[in-house]
Order: C-alpha cells, then sequence, then structure tokens
C-alpha cells in the first residue's frame, strides 16, 4: 500500500511551499505568548502584557479574513508582501518600545499595526486545493495541514517562551518576528504554485461569511476553540493545585499527541462517509470526551482524560476546513478558510477568560464545565445547521452555483 503523505508531496512544488508555509506560520502561536512574556519581563506588569498580547490578537481575528479577501480578489503575492512587511516593521518597534521603554501607548499602536499579518495555513490550504481539487488527496493534504497546525501551536509557544526566559526578554518575539519575515519570503517567492486569481461572479460578491455554511462552522468552531483553551487553564490550574506545576506542559502536550496521532491515521484513510457527518461525529466524541475531565482529580487520571479529549480535534479540522474547500466558491476560499481559523482564535481567548473566572469562583476541577458546555454548544450548532452543510457530489463550478450567501 503506497503511503498517501509521499504521493501529496510527489506534486510539484508541494515540499516547497509546505515547509516554507511552516516557518512563516510560527508566528500564529509564538507572537501572543511572547508578547506576554516580553512585557512581563521588561515591564512587570501582567496586565499590561495581557492587554497588549489581547490587542494584537483580536486585531488579528478582525483584520486577517479582510486580508485574506484580497488575497483572494488580487493574488497572493501583491497582498502578502505589504502587509507582512508592515506587520514585520511593527514587531520591530513593539520589540524596540519594549527594550526602551517608551511610552505605554506605543505599545498598543505597534500591536494593532502587527495584527496585518496575513493567514498563511488558508494561503497554504488554497494552494493545496489548487493541485487537488476534487480529488481524494484532498483529505491527505488537509489532514498534514492540521497536524502542522498542531506542531505549530505546541512547538511555537514553547520555542518563544523558552527563548525570552533563557536569553533575554525580547529572544522569543525577535524570532518569532525573523520566522515570519523570512518563511514568507520563501513561501511568495514560489510562484509556480500559487493560486490563479478567479473572477468574481455572482455567486462569490461579498465576504464568505455570507455563507451558510461558513457561518455554520465558524460559530462551532468558536466553541471548539474555547474547549481547548478550558483544557489548558485547567489543567495548569489543577496542577497547582496538586503540588506538580511542572507536570503541566507534559499533560498538555499529552493533549496535542493524541490529536497528533488521529490526524496522521485519518489523513491516510480514504473514508466514505459525507463531511458533514463526519464533523458531527468528531465534534460529537470532543463532546463526550469533555465528561472524564470533570472526574480527573490525580495526575495519571488527568493526564488520561486529557489525551482522550485530543483525540478528535485533527478529525475535526480536517472536516470543517474540507467542508469549506467544498461550499465556498473558488474565489472566495482563502477567505472562507480564514474565517474558520478566525473562530477557533476567538474561541480560544474567550475560553481562556470563562475558564479562568470558573477557576477562581468555583476551584481547578470546576473550569472543565466550560468544556462541557462548549462542547455541547459545538455540536448543538452542528446538528441545527446539518441540512445546509451537506456535500451533494458536484464539479466546483456546480458548487459554487449552489454557494448561497444567507439572508
Amino acid at each position: 500500500m503506497s503511503n498517501p503523505y509521499r504521493e501529496i508531496f510527489k506534486a510539484r512544488g508541494a515540499i516547497g511551499f509546505a515547509a516554507a508555509g511552516f516557518v512563516a506560520r510560527l508566528p500564529i502561536a509564538m507572537a501572543p505568548i511572547g508578547i506576554v512574556a516580553m512585557l512581563s519581563q521588561t515591564h512587570g506588569e501582567y496586565w499590561l502584557a495581557g492587554a497588549v498580547s489581547a490587542t494584537y490578537a483580536l486585531a488579528n481575528a478582525f483584520v486577517a479574513p479582510q486580508v485574506s479577501r484580497l488575497v483572494d480578489r488580487l493574488g497572493q503575492t501583491r497582498i502578502v508582501v505589504p502587509t507582512t512587511v508592515l506587520s514585520v516593521l511593527a514587531f520591530v518597534i513593539l520589540i524596540a518600545a519594549a527594550n526602551q521603554h517608551w511610552p505605554i501607548w506605543t505599545l498598543f499602536v505597534s500591536a494593532l499595526l502587527a495584527a496585518a499579518m496575513p493567514s498563511i495555513p488558508a494561503m497554504v490550504r488554497a494552494r493545496w486545493t489548487e493541485i487537488f481539487r476534487d480529488r481524494p488527496e484532498m483529505n491527505t493534504a488537509f489532514a498534514f495541514e492540521s497536524v502542522a497546525d498542531e506542531l505549530v501551536y505546541v512547538a511555537g509557544a514553547s520555542l518563544s517562551v523558552g527563548l525570552s526566559v533563557a536569553l533575554f526578554p525580547e529572544a522569543g518575539m525577535l524570532a518569532s518576528t525573523l520566522f515570519l519575515a523570512f518563511g514568507s519570503l520563501a513561501f511568495i517567492a514560489q510562484r509556480s504554485t500559487e493560486p490563479r486569481v478567479r473572477p468574481v461572479s455572482h455567486g462569490s460578491r461579498g465576504s464568505a461569511i455570507r455563507l451558510r455554511p461558513v457561518q455554520i462552522i465558524t460559530f462551532a468552531l468558536i466553541f471548539i476553540g474555547a474547549t481547548f483553551a478550558t483544557t489548558e487553564v485547567s489543567t495548569v490550574a489543577i496542577t497547582k493545585e496538586l503540588g506538580q506545576p511542572g507536570a503541566a506542559s507534559l499533560v498538555i502536550g499529552v493533549y496535542a499527541l493524541g490529536s497528533f496521532v488521529v490526524g496522521i491515521i485519518v489523513g491516510a484513510l480514504r473514508l466514505k462517509a459525507p463531511l458533514q457527518f463526519q464533523l458531527a461525529i468528531a465534534i460529537a466524541i470532543i463532546a463526550l470526551s469533555t465528561l472524564p475531565l470533570l472526574v480527573a482529580d490525580t495526575l495519571p487520571l488527568l493526564a488520561l482524560a486529557v489525551f482522550v479529549s485530543g483525540l478528535a480535534i485533527s478529525p475535526t479540522f480536517i472536516t470543517a476546513f474540507g467542508l469549506i474547500e467544498r461550499h465556498v466558491p473558488p474565489a472566495m476560499l482563502t477567505e472562507g478558510i480564514t474565517w474558520v481559523s478566525t473562530g477557533i482564535g476567538i474561541g480560544m481567548a474567550l475560553g481562556s477568560f470563562a475558564a479562568g473566572a470558573a477557576v477562581d469562583a468555583f476551584g481547578a476541577q470546576n473550569g472543565f464545565w466550560v468544556s462541557v458546555a462548549s462542547g455541547v454548544a459545538a455540536l448543538t450548532t452542528v446538528l441545527l445547521g446539518f441540512r445546509s452543510l451537506e456535500t451533494p457530489d458536484c464539479n466546483m463550478a456546480a458548487c459554487e452555483a449552489a454557494a448561497i450567501p444567507a439572508e
């Protein structure tokens, strides 16, 4: 039996843009935590560090879909170059402002400008779609990207904090900025795999968020993102309560490991079930797997429960992005993917806040009730919108004609 991952990388240019895209997306995980690590050391105030990091994250969540919409209209190179230059310069100013103790407002302004950073994961997936549209290799390519996202979030955050602590406060942000600059340059330099700009048709006018499937999937993944953040926050609180705070990173790593392994397996399979059914099953597993977390009151039980709760993450991402590819016209694909990614980020921000409040008010173990509620809400969202997510067999021209904006 042939290795499906080897097959997708036989495509001309695939290795190059995938490798460059991995490096260029590291700042997604490195920048938010890097800002906190940097400012908490240079200014000694966690509220300021958190506020500047939140300013960047929320601004990027709003700006990224707009940038991706321009990418769909004008092409990756024409948009990624200026937005990356702006983001890199803004990060450099932020680093300098922290190091030189410039006025506080310069921290917030530079964080806002840095939010122009384009969505590299969306553009990488757009390139895979250009190569494998309507072919079974698409599932494998999206599975690989979901696994790559997992590695980015695990390795990126750890690297950013580790550099800041081991070297100097700005080290994590400096590395993140260099990865963004050189990774994006290497990505854009590969013009042969850049998706062609498609003319805007009647079905692809306006924003991708006006399409019902995009609304449903984005809303569902806001809740899924909340389960991620809640698991991390509650894990840190419980391990501290158990007198083993250093075990938190190990347990969170086990969480990502479960998703990583299953994602690799799912990408190698040729599942025949409709994508909307696969998504509902994956989210149902996530919702059910939050329940054991409520009774995991020892470190071994916590690690086991967290591992199980991470098993369906990659399958959820794979099917969600696959549904976007099927429902969104090609002229809106990058924006559609970015909206889903943005939903995950928003959910993580809201989940962190809700879990933190629950832990403070009711204790570490009860923080997992936010995960339970989020899982139920995500599943309910998908089930209510199930018919809108149906993906009849059709070519992209027919699917584009069927893409109806929400009223």
